[in-house]
């Protein structure tokens, strides 16, 4: 079997790590958009 580079073996790793950042990033800001949108309909609803 040949040996895989290893500089290609790191890139793959650091652009999967990059993805992964990528959509933590996204569902924080989800989290936060729906969070904001939350208390407003709460109080029209009182």
């Amino acid at each position: 079997m040949a040996k895989t580079k290893y500089t290609w073996e790191k890139r793959q790793k650091e652009l999967a790590k990059k993805k992964k950042k990528e959509e933590k990033l996204k569902r924080k800001q989800a989290k936060k958009e729906g969070q904001s949108e939350t208390p407003l309909t709460e109080d029209l609803l009182e």
